[in-house]
């Protein structure tokens, strides 16, 4: 296992994720709306530089009660429409008793789609409510294969209950993914950061 260190980081990545891990670009929201990566603005760098890129969301907070955080992906354009299947489990542990629960997420998961992705469901506004987490990218300037994506979140749910996310899939296009942004379903994110890294 590799392992990237300085003053500030120390991180270990899976076998043959690479040699390093270097820092890209941080977006703390305020009330916005969106987050977005475009390579090639504000110093964003998302193309063959790195064959993969991390995403790590460190206590997002929605506006909005029981909100989804959810993910897009550009494939040239304006819009965040690359075609997208995926997979979507989620584990739960009750935080008054042990009531727990795992299963996959049917109204989750998506078919050849250009909705936005399901990062985490449901996501609490409570004062000590957030999600946190990592998005992994692979290969997003590639023109020959689909682009896939690998998510893992965090989050204290609705009814206090601790709350797991898996997401994985592919936008099932061509084109190179030039940007992605982050959006909760409804509402703004009030708060919370997230910092891009390219995996060298």
């Amino acid at each position: 296992m590799a392992t990237y260190q300085n003053s500030r980081y120390n991180i270990a990545l899976p076998s043959g994720a690479g040699g390093a891990i270097v820092p890209i670009k941080t977006l703390t929201a305020s009330s916005s709306g969106t987050l977005s990566f475009v390579n090639g603005s504000s110093d964003v760098v998302l193309d063959s530089t790195y064959r993969t890129y991390l995403f790590k969301f460190i206590n997002i907070h929605p506006s909005g009660s029981n909100v989804h955080f959810t993910a897009g992906f550009r494939d040239g354009g304006s819009s965040y429409d690359a075609t997208k299947t995926t997979s979507h489990f989620q584990s739960i542990h009750n935080e008054a008793d042990d009531d727990a629960e795992m299963g996959y997420q049917t109204g989750s998961d998506l078919a050849q789609s250009t909705a936005f992705q399901i990062i985490h469901e449901e996501v609490g506004n409570d004062n000590d409510s957030s999600t946190s987490g990592e998005m992994w990218l692979f290969n997003p300037s590639s023109t020959t294969y689909v682009k896939h994506f690998i998510a893992k979140t965090e989050c204290s749910w609705r009814s206090n209950r601790a709350s797991t996310h898996f997401v994985a899939g592919y936008c099932n296009v061509t084109a190179a993914i030039d940007a992605v942004q982050f959006k909760f379903a409804s509402g703004n994110i009030d708060s919370g950061t997230i910092k891009l890294y390219g995996i060298a």
